[in-house]
C-alpha cells in the first residue's frame, strides 16, 4: 500500500469591508448603536402622503443589507419569510409606508456586542398614526451591526411580528 503526504496550503486575501461605497451618512446617525437604531425607526416613519428619505435610508446600511420579515401565516400555520436587499424593501414595503402612514418605535432594547460587531433585538410597536393610542402590531427586529472605523452600519434586519401563538416576552419588554 502506497502511502501518500498531503500538503494543505491556506491563502489568506484581503477582502474589503464593503464591495461599494454606502451612501454618504450623517455623522450624527452613524455615531452610535444608541443613533443608528432611533435614526432607522424616524427614516420609515411619517404620515400617509409623505414621501420618506430613501438614501438616508441607504446611509445607514451596507450596501449589500439584507432586510428579511418572518412570521407565520395563520391559515395554514407555515413559517415563512421573504429576502429582500435594500432597494427591494424600499421598492415593496416602502410604497405601503408612505399611501397608509406608518410610525414605528422602539419600546425596548437588547444588545450584545463584541468588537466591531454588534446584535440588536430591538421590541418595536406599530402605528398608523403617530397619536393612535394602540399599536396595531408589535414585533421585534433583530438588528446585526458592523462597526467601520468612524461610524456604524447595519447589516441586517430580520423580524417578527407578535401573534397570539408568539406573544412578546416580557424579557423582551421595558423593565424585562
Amino acid at each position: 500500500m502506497k502511502k501518500f503526504k498531503v500538503t494543505i496550503i491556506l491563502v489568506f486575501t484581503a477582502v474589503s469591508v464593503q464591495s461599494q461605497e454606502p451612501a454618504k451618512a450623517n455623522p450624527k446617525d452613524v455615531a452610535s448603536i444608541d443613533a443608528i437604531i432611533p435614526a432607522v425607526y424616524d427614516v420609515i416613519s411619517g404620515p400617509a402622503g409623505e414621501k420618506r428619505d430613501w438614501d438616508r435610508m441607504r446611509s445607514l446600511f451596507i450596501p449589500e443589507a439584507v432586510l428579511i420579515p418572518s412570521g407565520q401565516n395563520p391559515q395554514t400555520g407555515d413559517v415563512g419569510y421573504r429576502y429582500w436587499g435594500l432597494d427591494d424593501y424600499i421598492n415593496k414595503a416602502g410604497s405601503n409606508l408612505e399611501k397608509d402612514g406608518f410610525f414605528e418605535v422602539e419600546v425596548a432594547r437588547r444588545v450584545e456586542q463584541y468588537g466591531t460587531i454588534a446584535h440588536v433585538f430591538s421590541t418595536y410597536e406599530s402605528r398608523r398614526n403617530q397619536d393612535d393610542d394602540k399599536p396595531f402590531t408589535r414585533g421585534i427586529n433583530s438588528i446585526q451591526l458592523l462597526k467601520g472605523r468612524d461610524r456604524w452600519y447595519i447589516v441586517s434586519i430580520f423580524w417578527m411580528g407578535e401573534s397570539p401563538e408568539y406573544p412578546i416576552p416580557e424579557s423582551y419588554l421595558i423593565g424585562g
